[in-house]
């Protein structure tokens, strides 16, 4: 016996209807971006539906987290991962952390005891000034984003470059179009830098992984996009 098809999932034994994953990808199939979307009915759509669904269950999982702890929301406003903060936390988490308030309050309460001495052994010295670096504008089934190609998958990276401007190509796992190049200033000794930064988002997606084991129970089609024994999750060369 299969969970039906209107349920997302289940949080902590609790049915989580399906209402929301149709309207986030009915969203993007009739948004600006949708030329960039995967054809309906293919695996690599199949795939992008279980992606927008394992943001939405880490969404919801954060929400239901933050009203225990009795988190203020409003507390955590807007941000914009950079490249390295998305790679750390993942595509899913990142795309959660950007999209959700919850999620955002989460990661500042369940990484609050996090601290370093300031003068201690392991606080980073500046870093020496680099030349500009090399930015790619990408667009993706979630949205644009900018890029260093080196911090690309390699597979990614190779096929967008083969590709013409604009046209959509899939990799690693990953779907993206290059939209445009540019160049932009790195920054040079005495930019402000967190040393704990890379540090909370690890302790944050140890904390979530664990959460999602012990608090999610996923349903057939809805698995996530990277599981093995799904059958979309294999790559065509």
């Amino acid at each position: 016996m299969t969970a039906g098809p209107a349920l997302l999932g289940l949080l902590d034994g609790r049915p989580l209807p399906r209402t929301e994953l149709d309207r986030r990808l009915a969203a993007l199939r009739t948004g600006p971006r949708s030329s960039a979307l995967p054809a309906p009915g293919s695996a690599e759509d199949r795939q992008l539906t279980r992606w927008v669904a394992q943001v939405l269950l880490t969404e919801a999982l954060c929400t239901a987290e933050a009203r225990t702890r009795g988190l203020d929301c409003a507390a955590a406003p807007p941000v914009r991962l950079d490249q390295r903060a998305a790679v750390e936390l993942g595509s899913i988490t990142a795309a959660a952390f950007e999209g959700c308030a919850a999620v955002r309050a989460v990661f500042a309460a369940v990484t609050a005891d996090l601290a370093v001495p300031p003068d201690g052994p392991h606080r980073p010295a500046p870093e020496p000034a680099s030349p500009p670096a090399t930015v790619w504008e990408l667009t993706t089934p979630d949205g644009d984003f900018e890029a260093d190609p080196k911090t690309l998958p390699v597979a990614l990276a190779a096929a967008l470059r083969a590709a013409p401007p604009g046209r959509r190509v899939t990799a690693a796992g990953w779907t993206a179009a290059l939209v445009s190049t540019r160049t932009r200033a790195v920054p040079g000794p005495g930019a402000a830098v967190d040393p704990l930064a890379p540090a909370r988002r690890l302790a944050f997606v140890r904390w979530l992984d664990h959460a999602r084991a012990h608090r999610l129970t996923l349903v057939p089609g809805l698995e996530h996009p990277g599981d093995p024994s799904q059958p979309d999750n294999h790559h065509r060369h």
